[in-house]
């Protein structure tokens, strides 16, 4: 078992409920301090005691089993406005809010997400037609065909 899948194993065990999970764990060594980075959601949104107390036990734990045998810098965050969605369960939470979808093909769209399906999204897409009539419809995209995803966010 890789370190990262280990880490990944004791943050599952300190989350404080099923409404949290993982969005991402990265270990990253080179020059300097390893770091270990630790980001987390939940479906109401991550408060930042949960990160706090996740980051203590965590880090209890790393010392306890010795698994990094230099200092490093442990960072527990939440993935933040600009990070893309990953996981079905992120889509799930963001249902009514505008994306910017980048397509593995290099298409982009953006619209409101409508709702989740196991392997799909369903995107409210506005279209330009000839003169300045706009149209609304509805599109489906697999999720296998998404390469990036963006909550947009609006100043209005």
């Amino acid at each position: 078992m890789s370190i990262k899948q280990t880490i990944e194993e004791i943050v599952e065990k300190h989350l404080p409920d099923e409404k949290h999970f993982i969005v991402d764990v990265q270990v990253i060594e080179g020059k300097g301090k390893p770091q270990v980075k630790i980001l987390l959601d939940a479906d109401q949104g991550i408060q930042i005691d949960t990160c706090a107390f996740v980051s203590r036990q965590v880090g209890e734990e790393i010392e306890a089993k010795e698994l990094l045998d230099a200092a490093y810098v442990l960072e527990v965050s939440s993935p933040g406005v600009d990070y893309p969605l990953s996981s079905r369960r992120q889509y799930q939470k963001n249902i009514g809010r505008n994306l910017k979808v980048t397509f593995t093909d290099g298409r982009e769209a953006e619209g409101e997400l409508l709702g989740v399906e196991p392997t799909t999204i369903k995107l409210s897409v506005k279209k330009k037609e000839k003169g300045k009539k706009v149209t609304t419809e509805e599109v489906e995209i697999s999720l296998e065909e998404i390469k990036k995803s963006i909550v947009l966010v609006s100043f209005k």
